[in-house]
């Protein structure tokens, strides 16, 4: 009976490429999952412990300790320096061939107008306990040294040698409120280093920096604000034990010495550290990077995708072998009259298909470690960051395939039924291949039970949220996740009922839009009709279709929720579109951001940063902005600034404290600023006429309800620009409000953005912020997961397009007779692609329309359950998205006509009716 299997298959293998396609796609997928994963984890492994360098011990906090110590235990472990480590005892201990703290800073490196942001390490007498390699030079060892990445050396056109100057945000806040009594080095921010060296990053652990810079200890203290080395806070200490391997391999000469040093050498570490081996790092390294140890996150998220893309597959592998067996009724018959038993029939049937899942499984490993393969051989994620290399494991061979035969078996199940209900009378018979079966009963009752359930779940969860937004009692306050989860779960029972009941409500729909298509003309009026012929397979066809279209809508609206929703939350929690703010802002840079398009207004004033004491004692940092006058803020404020003035003696301040949300407030009704609160800098009594720099202003606040002009103090405050030109206060920024237009000037939000900052470049200490900004972050990370999982859903979209070729090419087959007939009465070639044609279109937006209005709905309760956290919830449609979206699978469907109809029309109609 297999022998006759195979060669059924041979005789309709045309019939079974477009299911093997299908199997082809979803394994091919669930294979490239595994590996990608596979090659993450190891990439994301060895660049985690590619900061250990070459050290083949480390000592680090022992996070599990930390669980039962106290608050002040916990603030001990987390804030310990170098000196707490006892380097110098290490060092001259026996046993100990190498040993470095691990501390790093931020730093911006500035040659003439050319600047270059990165990240620093200290610097090592032997350069195997560094992250990074030596390509040229030294290491610094003296004071004042530095060895930059040959990519930010040929940035700054610096050579070894040369002398360029470092600077940190640590430095330049320290500078920002430097006494008199402060170094040089502190009041100027920055310091001068001498080039001694270039390095390299082979293993890519700071590759999205370009590389790090290694500086001598000196520099180390300055950039953090500390006076020694040894101040400098740190976390992990790398060891270079005797007996321990050279820390990159796994293997140790001596393991037992190495372990004996490294006890003895436990006794000197803090409390809460504990010392590990590198083989133990890098194992806790590789199992921090997964869920309970076993399947990371990103594979999960991925295999949900591989899992739909073959649920969506064996809706079309169904379809296929639906037909297989309702065309093969008269081979079957015969089979049963020269003796084959049902049993042999339905063991056919699932052989059949385990052949074709297992071959078409095959091929899609092949075609998954193709695209793993060339990726990771291309160098794409290089340029990410990632050292990418092909790692295989069994589950990226033996799941798919698995899980490929399963499915496809799975699938062909009710077609394997139905052939044992072939009896031996049917080989006399003439052959109907459509299959006209009634849905059944229980499967209608399940979807109506499931509809109503989700419906309840998702009225629930919305009502919930109401009552929470309208300041009633609520789960939301205690069990948010519980009612988020409750809304995912209707939604879920809502489209699984839909799906299953298919069969009744989608062929009603097609045939009532086919009604309205058949007036048309001829090849309308025949498309109309056979769709009607089968409504199961069309069904199913459509089923696969609206699960790919239901899912990108959902997401796409979704997106676009949270794109509106947290653009007007922002533009509501801040007053000014967009601010920069710096030391060493110029006006020449300011009136170049001005001139950027898409800003209308904007606002160039000096700041200086003051303290007060409000009220309650509180001490506030405020800074004080001088401005013209109050006309200046409405050009570029979004306030209610009506009959608001600033005079001499007045300062305009916020209602609000933008740390805590407390309303300010003052004793006397008025505020004091000063750079020490009650003190004037030199120890006197401070007096508002004084004038010398550092002394204190006593201003009356006047007060309006403004929004977050800055984050980075309590309060942002406005002044008269008098203050600043008399000498009451002394700048030692500037700060530029900006008013943004996007929209009117044609331009993106990240366009301004990255325009704006573009002129700040030569400003080591501007910083860009505002809503602006952050709705630019916001929008690109969206936009950037958005593409991700329309991407990945796209998989499941492709196929069900594959079934809607299939649904064709079987429908040709079926209709031989019927199209060789219709021929032989005079209707043209033309005419009956185009009757293909419009069956495709009906099949894909029919489907398309019914898939983007669920999943509009279904985005619209899930933007209204995570987005009114944030605000008022915006429910847009996504008229272009949905509009690229049906286009786009209505022209997937006519190129999947077009072979069905190829075959259709080559076929001589005296032949066909042969045949037939």
């Amino acid at each position: 009976m297999f022998s006759i299997t195979l060669k059924l298959m041979k005789k309709s293998a045309r019939m079974l490429i477009p299911a093997g396609i299908a199997i082809l796609i979803g394994t091919a997928f669930i294979c490239a999952t595994f590996l990608f994963s596979n090659t993450m984890t190891d990439a994301l492994g060895r660049q985690q412990t590619g900061s250990y360098g070459g050290a083949n011990y480390i000592v680090t906090i022992d996070y599990d300790a930390l669980e039962s110590a106290t608050k002040e235990e916990k603030d001990a472990a987390y804030s310990a320096t170098v000196n707490d480590f006892h380097l110098d005892q290490v060092a001259a201990t026996d046993g100990v061939d190498g040993v470095r703290a691990d501390t790093m800073t931020d730093v911006t490196v500035v040659n003439g107008d050319k600047n270059v942001s990165g990240i620093a390490l200290d610097t090592a007498k032997d350069v195997r306990l560094l992250p990074v390699g030596l390509a040229d030079g030294d290491l610094p060892a003296d004071n004042g040294e530095i060895a930059l990445p040959q990519s930010v050396a040929k940035q700054l056109d610096v050579k070894i040698g040369d002398t360029v100057t470092v600077s940190s945000r640590s430095l330049q806040e320290e500078a920002s409120i430097a006494d008199a009594t402060a170094t040089a080095t502190v009041k100027s921010g920055n310091v001068s280093v001498r080039v001694v060296g270039l390095t390299d990053d082979p293993n890519g652990v700071y590759g999205s920096y370009g590389g790090a810079s290694v500086i001598s200890n000196d520099i180390m203290a300055a950039l953090q604000a500390v006076d020694d080395f040894s101040q400098v806070r740190t976390s992990q200490l790398f060891l270079d034990l005797a007996g321990g391997g050279n820390g990159t391999d796994g293997s140790a000469t001596d393991p037992a010495k190495a372990q004996a040093t490294a006890d003895r050498l436990a006794k000197l570490m803090p409390k809460h550290y504990r010392m590990l081996s590198r083989e133990a790092a890098n194992r806790e390294a590789i199992k921090a990077l997964s869920v309970d140890g076993g399947t990371d996150i990103t594979t999960t998220f991925l295999l949900s995708f591989g899992v739909l893309a073959m649920f969506v597959a064996a809706l079309v592998i169904a379809n296929t072998f639906q037909v297989l067996v309702a065309q093969r009724r008269r081979t079957l018959a015969l089979l049963r009259t020269i003796g084959a038993k049902k049993g042999q029939l339905y063991g056919s049937v699932l052989f059949e298909a385990g052949v074709l899942g297992l071959v078409a499984s095959v091929l899609g490993v092949a075609l998954g470690c193709a695209l793993i393969g060339g990726l990771t051989a291309s160098g794409l994620m290089a340029s990410t960051g990632m050292d990418a290399r092909f790692v295989v494991s069994w589950q990226a061979f033996a799941v798919p395939v698995a899980f490929g035969i399963a499915m496809t078996v799975l699938a062909s199940l009710g077609s394997a039924r139905s052939a044992t209900a072939v009896t031996p009378l049917e080989a006399l018979r003439p052959i109907e291949l459509t299959d006209t079966r009634r849905a059944g009963v229980v499967r209608g009752v399940i979807s109506v039970l499931l509809v109503l359930a989700g419906l309840v779940m998702a009225v629930f969860a919305a009502w919930q949220m109401s009552q929470s937004i309208a300041g009633h009692s609520s789960m939301i306050t205690d069990a948010y996740s519980t009612v988020l989860l409750t809304a995912i779960a209707g939604c879920a029972f809502i489209f699984l009922g839909l799906v299953l009941s298919a069969v009744f409500w989608l062929p009603v729909l097609m045939r009532g839009v086919g009604a309205l298509v058949a007036l048309a003309g001829p090849s309308a009026k025949i498309a109309h009709a056979n769709i009607q012929k089968n409504p199961r397979r069309v069904a199913a066809t459509g089923a696969a279709l609206l699960i790919g279209v239901t899912l990108v809508a959902t997401i796409a609206t979704g997106a676009t929720s949270a794109k509106q929703t947290m653009g007007e939350a922002l533009d509501k929690r801040f007053s000014v579109d967009m601010i920069a703010d710096g030391a060493d802002m110029t006006d020449t840079q300011a009136a170049d951001a001005a001139k950027v398009k898409g800003v209308t207004a904007s606002v160039y004033a000096p700041t200086v940063m003051k303290y007060v004491t409000d009220k309650d004692g509180n001490d506030l940092s405020v800074l004080l902005v001088g401005v013209d006058d109050a006309d200046a803020l409405r050009s570029v404020m979004k306030a209610d600034l009506k009959n608001v003035t600033i005079g001499d003696d007045t300062v305009l301040m916020p209602k609000y404290d933008v740390f805590t949300g407390k309303k300010l407030t003052f004793d006397g009704g008025t505020a004091t600023f000063a750079d020490m609160t009650g003190d004037s800098g030199d120890g006197t009594a401070a007096t508002g006429s004084e004038t010398s720099p550092g002394k204190t202003v006593t201003l009356k606040p006047t007060y309006v309800d403004y929004r977050r002009v800055s984050e980075n103090y309590n309060a942002v405050a406005f002044v008269s620009a008098t203050h600043f030109t008399n000498g009451d206060l002394t700048a030692t920024g500037h700060m530029m409000l900006m008013k943004i237009d996007a929209d009117a000037a044609g331009v993106s939000l990240n366009d301004v953005l990255t325009d704006v900052q573009q002129t700040f470049t030569a400003g080591t200490g501007v910083q860009v912020t505002g809503p602006i900004a952050e709705r630019s972050l916001w929008e690109t990370m969206i936009n950037g997961l958005m593409a991700l999982l329309v991407g990945l859903i796209a998989v499941a979209v492709l196929i069900a397009l594959v079934g809607v070729a299939n649904t064709l090419s079987l429908s040709v087959i079926e209709r031989t007779r019927e199209s060789a007939t219709l021929r032989a009465i005079g209707m043209t070639r033309g005419q009956l692609r185009r009757s293909l044609a419009v069956e495709a279109l009906l099949l894909s937006l029919v489907s398309g329309v019914a898939g983007v209005l669920l999943g509009t709905a279904f985005g619209w309760l899930g933007s209204y359950m995570v987005f009114s956290l944030y605000g008022d919830v915006v429910f847009p449609f996504d008229w272009a998205g949905n509009g690229i979206m049906l286009a786009v699978a209505a022209a997937a469907a006519l190129i999947a006509s077009i072979a069905p109809a190829h075959r259709a029309v080559s076929t001589p109609p005296v032949e066909a009716l042969a045949e037939a």
